[in-house]
């Protein structure tokens, strides 16, 4: 599969609100990432793999508010399309196609507020990362973010592999 040499990308930063720790890393949005195909679920999911970003999931995004304080995900919208708040209650809601990726670093909250019928997700983690789930909680905040501040940056882009504009801006903060 043929990635588009022309990325467009969003970056996002969310600062600790005191119950979500959130992350100084962005997170990383490419609007139309995945090309039209008929298999665009596997396609994201191969992709995802071969940069090192193994195990996806298919599934969608949970209802409530919630975090990974131990890995970083990155999300593909294979089908359909939902409305996300990401960051906790006080974030932004942004509205999520086929064919977006969103890389989601390490306790920055996301949250389903609504989508389509058909909506399919692809999920994965960096190679060695094991998601934990965290619910927006102020007593758990201390512990959560604690284990944020420890998760490494993956190793590859799991767009377009090798650093890319995920490493990169990691790297320096924001594109």
């Amino acid at each position: 599969m043929a990635m588009p040499t022309d990325l467009d990308v969003e970056t996002f930063v969310f600062g600790d609100d005191g119950v979500v720790p959130n992350n100084t890393l962005p997170l990383v949005l490419y609007r139309g990432a995945l090309p039209e195909s008929s298999d665009r679920a596997g396609d994201c999911e191969r992709l995802f793999a071969a940069n090192g970003w193994p195990g996806a999931w298919r599934n969608g995004i949970y209802g409530h508010h919630h975090y990974h304080s131990t890995a970083h995900e990155v999300l593909g919208i294979a089908r359909g399309h939902a409305r996300i708040t990401l960051g906790g209650e006080q974030g932004q809601t942004l509205e999520l196609r086929a064919g977006d990726i969103v890389v989601v670093p390490a306790g920055v909250a996301h949250k389903r507020e609504s989508s389509s019928n058909d909506l399919v997700v692809i999920g994965s983690y960096p190679r060695g990362q094991k998601p934990d789930i965290c619910a927006a909680d102020a007593r758990r905040h201390a512990t959560s973010a604690a284990r944020v501040g420890s998760v490494p940056l993956p190793d590859a882009d799991p767009v377009s592999g090798q650093a890319g504009p995920l490493l990169d801006c990691w790297k320096r903060g924001a594109l």
